[in-house]
C-alpha cells in the first residue's frame, strides 16, 4: 500500500470520528457530511483505489454508527460517489467554485434520499434544518479540498522527487 493510499485511509478515519463526536445541542444541525467530503476528495484524486466499494462501507459503517436503517447512508454515499467517477476529470480541473456547486447538489441528492427513506420510516424532520449539513458541507468543500490536496502532495512529493 502506497503512502497516498494510506493517507487517504486516515483521513477517512479522521472523518469519522469527526462525524461521531459529539457536539453541543445547537450546533448538530449544523454538522458538516465530513466523510462523503473527503472520499469525494479520493474519489477525484484516486479513482482507481477509491470507489463506489468504499463508499458502500463507509455508509454502513455511518449507518451503524447513528443508529439509523442500514444501506440509507450507504446507498446515497454511492450515488454521490458514482457520479463523482462519471466527472471525476472534469471536476479535478474545475475551479473550487465550480466544484463546491456541483458538490451541493450531490449532497443536496444525498440528503433528499435520506429524506425519503426517513419520510417512509415516519421520521421526518420538522424544520427545514435537516438540510443544514448540505449547507455547511459545502461551505467547507473549498478547505477540505485545499488541506486534502497538500497532503496528498506532501507525500506524493517524496515519492516522485526522491533522487
Amino acid at each position: 500500500m502506497n503512502k497516498t493510499l494510506r493517507i487517504g485511509l486516515v483521513t477517512i478515519i479522521v472523518a469519522f470520528m469527526l462525524a461521531i463526536m459529539p457536539l453541543p445541542d445547537w450546533m448538530v444541525e449544523f454538522r458538516p457530511d465530513w466523510v462523503t467530503l473527503v472520499l469525494i476528495y479520493w474519489a477525484m484524486a484516486l479513482p482507481t483505489r477509491i470507489g463506489v466499494t468504499m463508499a458502500w462501507l463507509a455508509g454502513l459503517l455511518l449507518d451503524v454508527s447513528y443508529g439509523t436503517l442500514m444501506g440509507q447512508h450507504a446507498i446515497g454515499m454511492v450515488l454521490v460517489i458514482y457520479v463523482i467517477h462519471l466527472q471525476h476529470q472534469r471536476l479535478r480541473v474545475a475551479s473550487l467554485l465550480q466544484q463546491a456547486i456541483v458538490i451541493f447538489f450531490l449532497l443536496l441528492l444525498k440528503q433528499l434520499l435520506t429524506l425519503w427513506v426517513n419520510g417512509m420510516l415516519g421520521h421526518a424532520p420538522d424544520s427545514w434544518t435537516y438540510f443544514m449539513p448540505t449547507i455547511t458541507s459545502t461551505l467547507l468543500w473549498p478547505w477540505v479540498y485545499l488541506i486534502l490536496r497538500d497532503l496528498r502532495r506532501k507525500f506524493d512529493e517524496e515519492k516522485h522527487y526522491q533522487y
